[in-house]
Protein backbone atom coordinates (compact mmCIF):
# COMPACT_ATOMS: atom_id res chain seq x y z
CA UNK A 1 0.00 0.00 0.00
CA UNK A 2 2.98 2.37 0.77
CA UNK A 3 5.21 2.02 -2.17
CA UNK A 4 2.07 2.96 -4.47
CA UNK A 5 2.24 5.97 -2.50
CA UNK A 6 5.74 6.58 -2.50
CA UNK A 7 5.80 6.61 -6.28
CA UNK A 8 2.99 8.85 -6.54
CA UNK A 9 5.12 11.46 -4.51
CA UNK A 10 8.53 11.10 -6.54
CA UNK A 11 7.02 10.72 -9.08
CA UNK A 12 4.83 14.11 -8.58
CA UNK A 13 8.04 15.45 -6.59
CA UNK A 14 9.99 14.78 -10.24
CA UNK A 15 7.68 16.61 -12.27
CA UNK A 16 7.11 19.49 -10.24
CA UNK A 17 11.08 20.04 -9.66
CA UNK A 18 11.18 19.82 -14.11
CA UNK A 19 8.67 22.03 -14.51
CA UNK A 20 10.63 25.21 -12.19
CA UNK A 21 13.93 23.88 -14.06
CA UNK A 22 12.60 23.98 -17.31
CA UNK A 23 10.82 27.60 -16.55
CA UNK A 24 13.97 29.05 -15.32
CA UNK A 25 15.88 27.49 -17.84
CA UNK A 26 13.24 29.56 -21.08
CA UNK A 27 13.03 32.94 -18.94
CA UNK A 28 17.30 33.21 -18.50
CA UNK A 29 17.21 32.71 -22.08
CA UNK A 30 14.78 34.77 -23.23
CA UNK A 31 16.50 37.52 -20.76
CA UNK A 32 20.15 37.22 -22.59
CA UNK A 33 18.64 37.93 -25.87
CA UNK A 34 18.49 41.70 -26.79
CA UNK A 35 15.55 43.11 -28.66
CA UNK A 36 16.25 42.95 -32.33
CA UNK A 37 17.46 39.23 -31.84
CA UNK A 38 14.21 38.46 -30.42
CA UNK A 39 12.40 40.15 -33.44
CA UNK A 40 14.97 37.99 -35.67
CA UNK A 41 14.07 34.36 -33.87
CA UNK A 42 10.71 35.43 -33.71
CA UNK A 43 10.48 35.72 -37.60
CA UNK A 44 11.96 32.77 -38.02
CA UNK A 45 9.47 30.97 -36.48
CA UNK A 46 6.74 32.62 -37.67
CA UNK A 47 8.09 32.64 -41.69
CA UNK A 48 6.99 29.12 -42.19
CA UNK A 49 3.20 30.12 -41.54
CA UNK A 50 3.20 33.15 -43.85
CA UNK A 51 3.54 35.87 -41.42
CA UNK A 52 6.32 38.29 -39.35
CA UNK A 53 6.46 39.96 -36.16
CA UNK A 54 5.73 44.14 -36.70
CA UNK A 55 7.17 45.36 -33.03
CA UNK A 56 6.53 48.61 -33.76
CA UNK A 57 2.94 47.76 -33.54
CA UNK A 58 2.97 44.41 -31.84
CA UNK A 59 0.93 42.56 -34.20
CA UNK A 60 1.41 39.65 -36.06
CA UNK A 61 1.38 40.59 -39.93
CA UNK A 62 1.32 38.50 -43.34
CA UNK A 63 4.05 38.55 -45.71
CA UNK A 64 3.82 39.15 -49.13
CA UNK A 65 5.37 35.69 -50.15
CA UNK A 66 2.83 34.26 -47.80
CA UNK A 67 2.15 30.54 -49.15
CA UNK A 68 -1.63 31.46 -48.20
CA UNK A 69 -1.69 33.38 -52.22
CA UNK A 70 -1.12 30.24 -53.86
CA UNK A 71 -4.96 28.57 -52.43
CA UNK A 72 -6.72 31.92 -53.69
CA UNK A 73 -10.57 32.52 -52.15
CA UNK A 74 -13.19 30.51 -52.11
CA UNK A 75 -16.37 31.56 -50.20
CA UNK A 76 -16.19 28.03 -48.84
CA UNK A 77 -13.73 29.59 -46.60
CA UNK A 78 -15.88 31.50 -44.33
CA UNK A 79 -18.57 29.10 -43.73
CA UNK A 80 -15.86 27.07 -42.46
CA UNK A 81 -14.25 29.05 -40.61
CA UNK A 82 -16.41 28.69 -36.85
CA UNK A 83 -15.58 25.15 -37.16
CA UNK A 84 -11.78 26.27 -37.17
CA UNK A 85 -12.22 28.59 -34.09
CA UNK A 86 -12.42 31.18 -36.48
CA UNK A 87 -15.27 34.05 -35.58
CA UNK A 88 -15.42 37.15 -37.62
CA UNK A 89 -17.50 39.76 -39.33
CA UNK A 90 -16.97 39.45 -42.87
CA UNK A 91 -18.02 42.07 -46.30
CA UNK A 92 -17.49 40.11 -49.66
CA UNK A 93 -17.24 42.89 -52.11
CA UNK A 94 -17.71 41.52 -56.03
CA UNK A 95 -17.57 43.81 -58.93
CA UNK A 96 -16.81 43.61 -62.63
CA UNK A 97 -14.02 45.41 -64.21
CA UNK A 98 -11.47 45.02 -67.25
CA UNK A 99 -13.27 41.74 -68.41
CA UNK A 100 -12.66 40.28 -65.07
CA UNK A 101 -15.08 39.49 -61.67
CA UNK A 102 -13.10 40.87 -58.89
CA UNK A 103 -13.43 40.61 -54.97
CA UNK A 104 -12.23 42.85 -52.33
CA UNK A 105 -12.93 40.71 -48.99
CA UNK A 106 -12.71 42.38 -45.23
CA UNK A 107 -12.52 40.33 -42.13
CA UNK A 108 -12.45 41.42 -38.47
CA UNK A 109 -12.66 39.36 -35.77
CA UNK A 110 -11.98 36.65 -33.56
CA UNK A 111 -8.77 34.42 -35.01
CA UNK A 112 -8.16 31.62 -31.86
CA UNK A 113 -6.38 33.34 -29.59
CA UNK A 114 -6.35 36.42 -31.70
CA UNK A 115 -8.06 39.48 -32.71
CA UNK A 116 -7.63 40.85 -36.27
CA UNK A 117 -8.68 41.88 -39.18
CA UNK A 118 -7.81 41.24 -43.11
CA UNK A 119 -8.23 43.12 -46.40
CA UNK A 120 -7.92 40.70 -49.79
CA UNK A 121 -7.74 41.23 -53.09
CA UNK A 122 -8.73 38.51 -55.55
CA UNK A 123 -9.91 38.40 -59.04
CA UNK A 124 -11.72 35.65 -61.41
CA UNK A 125 -10.11 34.97 -64.46
CA UNK A 126 -13.85 36.42 -66.61
CA UNK A 127 -16.84 37.52 -65.93
CA UNK A 128 -18.77 36.05 -63.45
CA UNK A 129 -22.76 35.99 -62.84
CA UNK A 130 -23.77 35.97 -59.01
CA UNK A 131 -25.21 32.67 -58.86
CA UNK A 132 -21.01 31.52 -59.93
CA UNK A 133 -19.52 33.22 -56.84
CA UNK A 134 -19.78 30.66 -54.25
CA UNK A 135 -18.93 27.93 -56.62
CA UNK A 136 -15.41 29.78 -57.88
CA UNK A 137 -11.98 29.53 -56.03
CA UNK A 138 -10.59 33.44 -57.01
CA UNK A 139 -7.02 34.27 -57.33
CA UNK A 140 -4.82 36.67 -55.52
CA UNK A 141 -3.27 39.72 -57.67
CA UNK A 142 0.22 39.11 -58.88
CA UNK A 143 3.05 41.06 -56.97
CA UNK A 144 3.23 43.45 -59.74
CA UNK A 145 -0.05 44.61 -59.17
CA UNK A 146 -0.29 45.27 -55.35
CA UNK A 147 -2.45 47.64 -54.05
CA UNK A 148 -1.73 50.27 -51.76
CA UNK A 149 -3.87 49.79 -48.33
CA UNK A 150 -4.41 51.25 -45.11
CA UNK A 151 -6.22 49.27 -41.95
CA UNK A 152 -6.90 51.03 -38.84
CA UNK A 153 -8.29 48.06 -36.51
CA UNK A 154 -10.06 49.68 -33.10
CA UNK A 155 -11.89 47.66 -30.27
CA UNK A 156 -14.81 49.69 -28.88
CA UNK A 157 -13.37 52.95 -30.01
CA UNK A 158 -9.94 51.89 -29.07
CA UNK A 159 -7.04 51.59 -31.38
CA UNK A 160 -5.38 47.95 -31.89
CA UNK A 161 -2.94 48.75 -34.63
CA UNK A 162 -2.68 50.34 -37.72
CA UNK A 163 -0.77 48.45 -40.89
CA UNK A 164 -0.68 50.36 -44.13
CA UNK A 165 1.81 48.57 -47.12
CA UNK A 166 0.68 47.61 -51.02
CA UNK A 167 -0.27 44.37 -50.40
CA UNK A 168 -2.93 41.39 -51.70
CA UNK A 169 -3.79 40.49 -48.15
CA UNK A 170 -3.33 42.93 -45.71
CA UNK A 171 -3.56 41.72 -42.22
CA UNK A 172 -2.86 42.20 -38.36
CA UNK A 173 -3.35 39.79 -35.53
CA UNK A 174 -3.00 40.74 -32.14
CA UNK A 175 -2.09 37.61 -30.03
CA UNK A 176 -3.57 36.77 -26.54
CA UNK A 177 -7.16 39.02 -26.40
CA UNK A 178 -10.25 38.14 -27.22
CA UNK A 179 -13.77 40.03 -28.06
CA UNK A 180 -16.88 39.55 -30.10
CA UNK A 181 -16.74 40.64 -33.84
CA UNK A 182 -19.22 43.46 -33.39
CA UNK A 183 -17.07 45.06 -30.68
CA UNK A 184 -14.20 45.82 -33.55
CA UNK A 185 -14.19 48.40 -36.20
CA UNK A 186 -12.24 48.53 -39.28
CA UNK A 187 -11.09 52.08 -41.19
CA UNK A 188 -9.68 51.23 -44.21
CA UNK A 189 -8.17 52.86 -47.58
CA UNK A 190 -7.29 51.25 -50.60
CA UNK A 191 -5.39 52.85 -53.80
CA UNK A 192 -6.96 51.25 -57.17
CA UNK A 193 -4.77 51.63 -60.25
CA UNK A 194 -7.22 53.83 -61.96
CA UNK A 195 -10.20 55.87 -61.14
CA UNK A 196 -12.65 53.74 -63.51
CA UNK A 197 -11.75 50.00 -61.33
CA UNK A 198 -12.28 52.42 -58.18
CA UNK A 199 -15.79 53.39 -59.31
CA UNK A 200 -17.31 50.28 -60.16
CA UNK A 201 -15.98 49.21 -56.19
CA UNK A 202 -17.70 52.16 -54.91
CA UNK A 203 -20.97 50.78 -57.19
CA UNK A 204 -21.18 47.53 -55.63
CA UNK A 205 -20.79 49.13 -51.96
CA UNK A 206 -23.83 51.03 -52.73
CA UNK A 207 -25.61 47.87 -53.78
CA UNK A 208 -24.64 46.24 -50.91
CA UNK A 209 -26.15 49.14 -48.61
CA UNK A 210 -23.09 51.49 -48.12
CA UNK A 211 -24.10 55.08 -48.35
CA UNK A 212 -22.54 57.70 -50.31
CA UNK A 213 -22.14 59.90 -47.34
CA UNK A 214 -19.99 56.93 -45.75
CA UNK A 215 -17.52 56.18 -48.61
CA UNK A 216 -14.88 59.26 -49.36
CA UNK A 217 -13.13 59.34 -52.61
CA UNK A 218 -10.23 61.23 -53.67
CA UNK A 219 -8.41 60.62 -56.87
CA UNK A 220 -8.12 56.54 -57.25
CA UNK A 221 -8.69 56.48 -53.14
CA UNK A 222 -11.38 55.24 -51.04
CA UNK A 223 -11.56 55.38 -47.87
CA UNK A 224 -14.72 54.41 -45.41
CA UNK A 225 -15.00 52.29 -41.87
CA UNK A 226 -16.35 48.64 -41.64
CA UNK A 227 -18.45 48.33 -38.66
CA UNK A 228 -21.88 46.24 -39.49
CA UNK A 229 -21.60 44.25 -41.72
CA UNK A 230 -24.07 44.14 -44.89
CA UNK A 231 -23.68 40.82 -46.72
CA UNK A 232 -25.16 37.57 -44.51
CA UNK A 233 -22.68 36.24 -42.21
CA UNK A 234 -21.37 32.46 -41.95
CA UNK A 235 -21.09 32.47 -38.62
CA UNK A 236 -24.68 33.07 -37.52
CA UNK A 237 -25.79 30.17 -39.28
CA UNK A 238 -23.65 27.92 -37.46
CA UNK A 239 -25.09 29.79 -33.86
CA UNK A 240 -23.79 26.28 -31.92
CA UNK A 241 -20.38 26.36 -32.93
CA UNK A 242 -20.10 29.48 -33.34
CA UNK A 243 -20.46 29.73 -29.34
CA UNK A 244 -18.57 26.98 -28.68
CA UNK A 245 -15.63 28.26 -30.66
CA UNK A 246 -15.44 31.51 -28.81
CA UNK A 247 -16.02 29.98 -25.25
CA UNK A 248 -12.86 27.85 -26.80
CA UNK A 249 -11.28 30.90 -27.85
CA UNK A 250 -11.86 33.03 -24.72
CA UNK A 251 -10.62 29.75 -22.40
CA UNK A 252 -7.12 29.56 -24.46
CA UNK A 253 -6.95 33.38 -24.25
CA UNK A 254 -7.13 32.89 -20.34
CA UNK A 255 -4.80 30.43 -20.59
CA UNK A 256 -2.16 32.00 -22.90
CA UNK A 257 -1.89 34.78 -20.91
CA UNK A 258 -1.76 32.68 -17.63
CA UNK A 259 1.06 30.58 -19.04
CA UNK A 260 3.38 33.65 -19.92
CA UNK A 261 3.23 36.06 -17.15
CA UNK A 262 4.68 38.53 -16.68
CA UNK A 263 5.74 39.30 -19.98
CA UNK A 264 3.34 41.79 -22.16
CA UNK A 265 4.88 41.86 -25.38
CA UNK A 266 3.79 39.90 -28.40
CA UNK A 267 7.57 38.52 -29.03
CA UNK A 268 8.34 38.03 -25.36
CA UNK A 269 5.29 35.79 -24.73
CA UNK A 270 5.59 33.57 -27.70
CA UNK A 271 9.59 33.16 -27.18
CA UNK A 272 9.23 32.20 -23.57
CA UNK A 273 6.57 29.17 -24.92
CA UNK A 274 8.61 28.04 -27.10
CA UNK A 275 11.59 27.94 -25.05
CA UNK A 276 9.31 26.54 -22.03
CA UNK A 277 6.89 24.54 -24.50
CA UNK A 278 8.27 24.27 -28.00
CA UNK A 279 5.12 22.48 -29.24
CA UNK A 280 2.66 25.09 -28.18
CA UNK A 281 4.11 27.51 -30.98
CA UNK A 282 2.22 25.34 -33.70
CA UNK A 283 -1.00 26.02 -32.21
CA UNK A 284 -0.23 29.76 -32.33
CA UNK A 285 -0.20 30.25 -35.99
CA UNK A 286 -3.00 28.01 -36.79
CA UNK A 287 -3.38 29.49 -40.15
CA UNK A 288 -1.53 26.92 -42.05
CA UNK A 289 -3.28 23.69 -40.97
CA UNK A 290 -6.45 26.01 -41.25
CA UNK A 291 -6.15 26.53 -44.25
CA UNK A 292 -5.27 24.01 -45.98
CA UNK A 293 -8.02 21.90 -44.32
CA UNK A 294 -10.38 24.52 -45.91
CA UNK A 295 -8.45 23.99 -49.07
CA UNK A 296 -8.92 20.06 -49.06
CA UNK A 297 -12.51 20.48 -48.07
CA UNK A 298 -13.36 23.04 -51.16
CA UNK A 299 -11.47 20.95 -53.64
CA UNK A 300 -13.67 17.66 -52.76
CA UNK A 301 -16.84 20.09 -53.00
CA UNK A 302 -15.76 20.63 -57.17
Amino acid sequence: MYFPIGFLLIFFLTVFILYFCRKKYAMNTLCEKNHCEKVHLLNELAKPFGFFYCSSQDVMTSRLDAWQKGFGYQSLYDSAAPFFNMVFDCEPVYFDYDGKTWLIELWKGQYGINIGGEIGIYYANSILTPDQYDQTIFHAVADTNLFPMHMKLYLKSNPLFSVCRPHWWLTGFCMGSYCEPDDLEMKLSITFPNNQMMQSFVKSLKNLGYQPCELYTHFQKITFTFRKPHTVQPHRTHSYITKLSQWKNQIFCKLYCFLTRPFTCTEDRILYLYFFFPAIIRSLFQFHSVHIAMQREASSRL
